[in-house]
């Protein structure tokens, strides 16, 4: 039989909950009323706050307590996004996290004079400055369907990238219904949250009631984007059919192309991992732009943080890869080795060009580390083993994995190192990831020498290299909000 003391522990226990449950409901309002009412998106730590639920929200906060260290309370939290909605903020995008933790430790009076004096620069419409950027998507495959549904997500946001058109080679009224579902369908990242309506008489089709225009072209420089209200767009390539810079170039010879940004490797053009390298590059002169590939996005990150803090001497990386669409499903004639045999059923060893593309991001880098690929039957998810030889040897496990998680929290990579701790991490876990590079801490290895070390990084393939593609996007178009991180 229950006893009086349990059963008002449980109680209690239920009532705190509850509370903050509604603190938590109170919160996601102010969420959603600054996004769509002003342009401000808020995150915490890091992690987004739109379209998530009450449990999840709850969550984060156990998340700021065990892994960034700073533990706040999701009242204080909702008090501080509630003042936020009084002040007459720019399209910006603010942490919540980083903010409330400020001001438990600032000693002011108030939250409004806090939050007035935290974010004076942010204060005034006339901070957003920019027009926003068309955005036509050159190609419908995996990457472009993520990109699309990213695009229309954030059209709120400030207006920064507005997609306007979508370029295939043929467009029949049946292929346009059958693209439409592709969009509004995904076996992988789950059935689009919003609406796709096909209008096949216009050749277009309705995404969140944004219009996007359905084109057919075989030739880039055929296009006349200007006919269809599109002016200085950003041609987004994720065809994969042109790498080479003559090639990317015929898109600007089409009318009302700006600029070119290819969703691969790229030859003889800027290849760009987006917070490594992206602040060396001449927006203003170079017109045409290389987002590198899935695993370069992935790996440079952690090597990053591990050759400015502690060197590296050598090392190798070992992806073990989902399979792609440029393999077989059953056993078939393919022109790369290994890659015809059926990708549902086999380990298959491949090539990567990621641990010589490193350097492009990376010129310390050059000739230091070699790569090898296996793809495996899974339709999404990586890996990324990096084997380092250190230049100076790190303390511990602990100190190694500190050094990561620090990068991750703080500086220039917050958007691109998820660092986890979950011991029960797996490949499904991390679909859907906005970061390029999910440290997995758990699998850390170090030598007793503390100079040879093995780091491992999880990444979405598809949804979090997008994530990097629209990030740089918004970099070579001069479209970025102000940020508060």
């Amino acid at each position: 039989m229950q006893t009086a003391e349990a059963k008002t522990g449980y109680e209690a226990g239920l009532k705190e909950y509850v509370d903050r449950e509604r603190a938590a409901v109170d919160l996601i309002n102010s969420v959603g009323q600054l996004m769509y009412g002003r342009g401000v998106e808020l995150v915490f730590f890091r992690n987004h706050l739109l379209d998530i639920s009450i449990s999840e929200v709850i969550k984060l906060f156990t998340y700021a307590e065990q892994v960034v260290k700073k533990p706040i309370d999701v009242f204080t939290t909702a008090d501080v996004a509630r003042g936020l909605l009084e002040l007459d903020l720019a399209p910006s995008k603010i942490d919540i996290g980083k903010l409330t933790h400020e001001f438990k430790n600032s000693g002011a009076a108030s939250i409004n004079d806090f939050l007035g004096s935290h974010l004076s620069a942010f204060i005034g419409q006339d901070k957003h400055t920019f027009q926003p950027q068309d955005v036509v998507l050159y190609g419908f495959g995996r990457i472009g369907r993520i990109a699309a549904r990213e695009l229309v997500k954030q059209a709120g946001k400030g207006q920064q990238l507005r997609l306007r058109a979508i370029v295939t080679r043929t467009l029949t009224d049946a292929e346009i219904v059958k693209r439409a579902a592709l969009l509004r369908n995904d076996s992988v990242h789950g059935t689009f949250k919003g609406t796709v309506i096909e209008d096949v008489p216009n050749k277009a089709i309705w995404v969140n009631g944004q219009l996007v225009q359905l084109i057919a072209a075989n030739n880039p420089e055929d296009i006349d984007y200007t006919a269809y209200g599109i002016n200085n767009a950003l041609v987004i390539d994720n065809t994969g059919a042109f790498t080479k810079r003559a090639d990317l170039e015929r898109h600007l010879k089409a009318k009302g192309v700006s600029k070119v940004l290819l969703t691969a490797p790229g030859k003889e053009i800027p290849n760009v991992v987006y917070g490594i390298n992206h602040k060396d590059l001449d927006i203003d002169n170079e017109k045409i732009f290389s987002a590198a590939s899935c695993t370069t996005n992935a790996i440079c990150p952690v090597l990053k943080v591990v050759e400015d803090n502690l060197g590296i001497e050598k090392g190798h990386i070992e992806t073990v890869h989902a399979y792609t669409n440029d393999q077989n499903l059953l056993d078939n004639y393919h022109k790369g080795p290994r890659r015809g045999r059926s990708a549902a059923i086999n380990m298959v060893i491949t090539s990567t060009g990621a641990g010589t593309a490193v350097a492009k991001a990376i010129p310390s880098l050059k000739d230091k580390l070699t790569a090898n690929a296996v793809r495996v039957p899974t339709p999404n998810g990586s890996l990324a083993i990096m084997n380092l030889t250190l230049k100076k040897p790190v303390a511990d496990l602990a100190a190694m994995n500190d050094l990561i998680r620090r990068a991750a929290l703080n500086g220039d990579l917050v958007n691109q190192i998820h660092y986890q701790v979950d011991p029960e991490l797996v490949s499904s876990d991390i679909i859907g990831d906005t970061c390029c590079s999910v440290f997995d801490s758990n699998a850390t290895i170090v030598a007793p020498d503390g100079r040879t070390v093995v780091l491992y990084a999880w990444y979405d393939n598809e949804f979090g290299y997008t994530k990097q593609v629209i990030r740089l996007a918004k970099h070579i178009s001069k479209v970025q909000r102000l940020i508060y991180y």
